[in-house]
């Protein structure tokens, strides 16, 4: 069904339901646009409901030009439509901006509010480091051509074992009870934390990287396909018993490659790169962790380890992940075919 139609129904709805007329009619009619864009682009059969359990709560104010006035220190107020005037601590100042829209969401146990704003910037068109790239390499260790290592972990020990405890303590609540909520708030915190970090530190890296590099080169990596479970293989010898099929292994692959957030990386790569005119060029993953950055030869078993690289045919050596992002760069210099940039630099 599209907007139109449901938006029809949306204002019998509220004559029926008093709870809908309560509700600010802007956030209501952003969210049929948000369905009714979801099903043109991923079909109306693809598009599933949001699980309460695991989408925080939040809601967007489509119309711009909203009043912020700034207070004392670091405090401002914007004026929402039937929430009235609402006090918040500012990240940072709105001079000159003109605000798009805000976003209420909650996080953890707080409430939090974003403005999109047009800050009237424009994408320079030549890079102020023109001839330099640089490839990156996203994996449980994220490495760069330059043979840098960009290992960072978001969770302590202590964190992780902590998790673990709440955990078990959620599996053992009540459904409903004060209790499971109260669980559940000290889970979202240790969750809210671990994002921050992660957010934190690839905003730091993607700003580094597109202020010294015009043109960045990632791998085109399918996150859904590489952590799918592992399918079972039923015993012919036992039946109603499975096969070792590693699932375990797979198991802690698939946690450790989404705990690094590579799309993340990515979203903030590009977010910066309008304001550096940095290129970000993704190449297909296909072989570069097996292909000798000197050579050329493509072998399986020159990878000897996830850190240890060593060229079955020309002996070459080196580390894996840095050997598979000084490949992408090459592929992504071939894809742009831009020839003031210099050839990827091999680090040996």
């Amino acid at each position: 069904m599209k907007y139109q139609p449901q938006a029809k129904e949306l204002v019998e709805a509220k004559g029926e339901y008093r709870w809908l007329a309560q509700v600010p009619g802007h956030c209501l009619q952003q969210t049929l646009m948000d369905l009714d864009k979801a099903c043109r682009t991923h079909g109306t059969f693809r598009v599933r409901w949001r699980s309460a359990r695991r989408w925080a709560p939040s809601f967007r104010f489509p119309e711009g030009n909203k009043m912020v006035e700034p207070l004392n220190g670091r405090h401002c107020r914007v004026k929402l439509p039937k929430l009235g005037w609402v006090k918040f601590r500012a990240s940072r100042r709105l001079d000159g901006e003109t605000v798009r829209s805000t976003t209420l969401s909650k996080e953890g146990a707080h409430w939090f509010v974003s403005f999109l704003v047009d800050d009237g910037v424009n994408t320079p068109q030549v890079h102020a480091a023109p001839g330099t790239g640089v490839g990156v390499d996203r994996g449980v260790v994220v490495a760069t051509s330059d043979g840098e290592l960009l290992d960072e972990s978001f969770v302590t020990a202590g964190e992780q074992r902590r998790t673990v405890v709440l955990q078990r303590k959620l599996s053992r609540a009540v459904n409903g009870s004060a209790y499971r909520a109260k669980i559940r708030v000290e889970l979202a915190k240790l969750r809210a934390s671990e994002r921050d970090r992660r957010a934190d530190f690839y905003a730091k890296t993607a700003h580094r990287l597109a202020h010294t590099n015009a043109v960045v080169v990632c791998e085109d990596l399918q996150t859904r396909n590489m952590t799918r479970r592992v399918g079972a293989v039923e015993d012919p010898d036992r039946p109603g018993r499975d096969l070792p099929n590693g699932a375990a292994s797979k198991s802690g692959l698939n946690k450790a490659i989404l705990g690094k957030g590579w799309h993340r990386f990515e979203t903030a790569l590009r977010s910066v790169s309008r304001y550096t005119g940095t290129q970000v060029v993704k190449v297909p993953a296909a072989f570069t962790s097996q292909r000798c950055s000197v050579c050329g030869h493509v072998d399986p078993k020159s990878r000897e380890s996830q850190a240890v690289f060593r060229c079955t045919y020309c002996s070459h050596s080196g580390h894996a992940d840095v050997k598979a992002a000084v490949n992408i760069l090459a592929a992504g210099l071939a894809v742009t075919a831009c020839g003031e940039l210099h050839a990827p630099r091999v680090v040996r």
